[in-house]
C-alpha cells in the first residue's frame, strides 16, 4: 500500500490544521493507521493511531484533547484534525500503516510539514 500525507502548512499558535493521508494500492486489506511526527533534531514520535474501522484510537499524551484521528474507508483516507496548535507541535508529520495490530508499522508515506508560529 502507498501512503501520501498532505495538508501541512503554516499556522499561528492556537490555530487548527487538518492533515490527510490517502492510501492507494492494496487498500482492500484491513490496515491500522497512525500518525507520527519528527521535529528537527528530535527522534520520530508517535502521535496517534486508529484501527481499521476507526472505532479504536490512541493518542500520545502530548496531543490528547487537541488532536483527533478519523478515517473514511470509502475514500481510503485517514485524517488528523489538530486544534489549539502549539509551537512544540511543529514537525514533519508522517502517516503509517500496518496489517496486523501490534506489528511494526510497515508502510510509510512522505511527510507533510506543519509550522506553528508563536
Amino acid at each position: 500500500v502507498q501512503l501520501q500525507a498532505s495538508g501541512g502548512g503554516l499556522v499561528q499558535a492556537g490555530g487548527s490544521l487538518r492533515l490527510s493521508c490517502a492510501a492507494s494500492g492494496r487498500t482492500s486489506s484491513r490496515y491500522d493507521m497512525a500518525w507520527f511526527r519528527q521535529a528537527p533534531g528530535k527522534e520520530r514520535e508517535f502521535v496517534g493511531s486508529t484501527n481499521w474501522s476507526g472505532g479504536t484510537t490512541y493518542y500520545a499524551d502530548s496531543v490528547k484533547g487537541r488532536f483527533t484521528i478519523s478515517r473514511d474507508n470509502a475514500k481510503n483516507t485517514m485524517y488528523l484534525q489538530m486544534n489549539n496548535l502549539r509551537p512544540e507541535d511543529m514537525a514533519v508529520y508522517y502517516c503509517a500503516a500496518r496489517q496486523l495490530s501490534g506489528s511494526n508499522w510497515r508502510y510509510w508515506g512522505r511527510g507533510t510539514q506543519v509550522t506553528v508560529s508563536s
